[in-house]
């Protein structure tokens, strides 16, 4: 139908921008700045950067349409390549305020979930009969089950990742695989009868919450089903909650962001901030931030309702250490059953690709295994490049590949990574 020009709106995702449409005159994409428009499997590709390229070929109007623009964006605006436009909402904005936990820790001997700003917070919103979303980005009850006694961590045998455990089911579940087991009594290690878990989940907010607020309503709404606003006073959720557009509460508080802004990503920063403007747009009144890194310029942007302190600070790092948007990256995966053989590949990778004469536009920067270096039971390590021209780097890597050696190991480049 789109073809034979039998329908003139085509509304689609990732794939929906090759879609076979004559006379094309408009491409928009909402909110651009999400990971999601990164396609994760061969062939990789942005679909912003395929919507740059169709719309200048067909001579097409792009919109680029999003809360919190990607640095990509903000840098062509930066460059007059873009226009930006900015619609702001009548009402007046919602105050952000930043509790600096390490003072809350060190006047408790016991460190709360809660801190004492926010939870007076909820006191005085509950008492207005305002609607409250506690943002948690973190499932289940604990990160972590460990043996207290040998200090055994109970792990995923097929990504070796911490196991994450679910109280309503008592479970034990990978978040990257479909492992599940149920909790163990004993430690499988040193048969000792004492299983303790670690670190909080959205679950545990919930227990928390219902021993601090017994008179109040709670739910989580990080379950799959679909919640009316006036089924609770108090709810709690992941990002997912970003998602429902029709959700307004009077009052946000966030928890353990700073484990979003310390993740081994350089990216860690941007999707964070995007990640809060989002949760601002939820809130009427008040949005709270818990954290122990509160002069963080993300935090100071949203404060003083002033992006292009982000924008800048952001735009000024990466640019120091040669990073997107300035430069463009190109990583090489890797992967295969076998530790051994997939670290030696790499290595040899490396080595070949680091030449003398690969020419001073091409850098190649590392050799690391993956941040998670086996899933789903295959090993994974990275050789990671850079350069200012993409077209160089991509016909730089194609042609080193292209005779190195690689059997039982699968190998993809990934131009520009999320």
């Amino acid at each position: 139908k789109i073809k034979e020009g039998k329908a003139c709106i085509i509304v689609g995702t990732l794939s929906g921008i090759f879609a076979p449409v004559n006379n094309l005159g408009l491409v928009i994409i909402d909110g651009e700045e999400n990971s999601a428009y990164k396609q994760d499997q061969v062939p990789h590709y942005n679909v912003r950067e395929a919507a740059i390229m169709r719309t200048k070929i067909e001579k097409a109007k792009l919109i680029l349409a999003s809360c919190a623009p990607s640095l990509e964006s903000f840098l062509l605006f930066k460059k007059n390549k873009l226009k930006y436009i900015f619609f702001f909402v009548s009402k007046d904005l919602p105050e952000t305020k930043v509790v600096d936990m390490k003072s809350e820790y060190s006047m408790k001997h016991k460190r709360e979930i809660l801190s004492r700003y926010l939870h007076d917070s909820i006191i005085t919103s509950l008492n207005s009969g305002e609607k409250i979303l506690l943002f948690l980005n973190r499932k289940g009850f604990a990160t972590i089950a460990y043996c207290h006694n040998c200090g055994v961590s109970l792990r995923c045998p097929r990504c070796n990742i911490n196991l994450g455990y679910n109280f309503y089911n008592n479970s034990l579940n990978c978040r990257y695989c479909n492992f599940k087991m149920d909790a163990p009594k004993i430690c499988p290690s040193c048969n000792s009868g004492y299983i303790k878990f670690s670190g909080a989940g959205t679950e545990k907010i919930e227990s928390e919450l219902s021993r601090l607020f017994p008179q109040a309503k709670i739910k989580r709404l990080d379950t799959n089903v679909r919640t009316d606003i006036k089924d609770a006073d108090i709810f709690i959720s992941t990002s997912a909650v970003i998602k429902q557009k029709d959700y307004r509460f009077g009052l946000i508080g966030v928890f353990s962001i700073d484990n979003s802004l310390n993740r081994i990503d350089f990216r860690s920063t941007e999707k964070t901030f995007a990640l809060l403007i989002g949760l601002l747009s939820l809130a009427e009144k008040k949005l709270i931030i818990q954290t122990k890194l509160p002069r963080h310029y993300c935090f100071q942007a949203l404060i003083k309702n002033d992006v292009d302190i982000f924008y800048n600070e952001e735009l000024n790092q990466r640019k120091q250490l040669d990073f997107p948007p300035y430069k463009h990256l190109g990583l090489v995966k890797l992967r295969g059953k076998n530790e051994v053989k997939v670290k030696e590949a790499a290595l040899s990778l490396f080595e070949k690709l680091n030449k003398p004469d690969k020419g001073k536009s091409i850098k190649i920067i590392s050799v690391n295994c993956a941040e998670r270096p086996k899933l789903r039971g295959n090993f994974y390590w990275h050789v990671l490049a850079s350069s200012a021209d993409v077209k160089k780097l991509s016909k730089f890597l194609k042609i080193n590949l292209k005779d190195f050696p690689h059997s039982g190991i699968i190998v993809t480049v990934d131009v520009d990574p999320l």
